[in-house]
Order: structure tokens, then sequence, then C-alpha cells
């Protein structure tokens, strides 16, 4: 992961959320709400890194719990 560019990491873990929260079947919905937010701007934005849209590290550590995977899954 030394050469990839800013971009290219907040892309990989957008992808890799989307991928194990849709493993657990849930919506976007359905963990934005679990989230405490009403709507999924954050997570449909940051899933696809939509206009710079990323993910925080308070965000990841949610998810994670939500999820019930390690958080390092994210960075892979």
């Amino acid at each position: 992961m030394q050469n990839i560019s800013r971009d290219e990491f907040y892309t990989k873990i957008g992808k890799n959320v989307a991928k194990y929260r849709k493993r657990k079947n849930l919506s976007q919905l359905e963990l934005s709400l679990k989230m405490n937010y009403k709507s999924v701007s954050i997570i449909s934005s940051a899933e696809i890194c939509y206009e710079g849209k990323h993910f925080n590290l308070e965000h990841l550590l949610k998810i994670s719990q939500i999820l019930d995977i390690d958080i390092c899954e994210f960075f892979k």
C-alpha cells in the first residue's frame, strides 16, 4: 500500500465497507440507521468516494462493530 494515492486509499475502504455490509445483508439505509443517521447520504457517498466524501475513523469503528468484523478488514 506504499504507492497508493489518497483517493485510491479511500476508494478501497469504501468498496470494502460495501462488500462487508452486503455480506451481512444490510442496506445502506439499515447501516445508516444503526449508526444513528437519518439518511443514507454519508454511507452512499463514502462507499463510492463521491465528491471526495470518505469514512473517518469513528465511522469505521462504528461500522466494524455493527458488522462484527475487525476494523483492519476495511484496509485490505
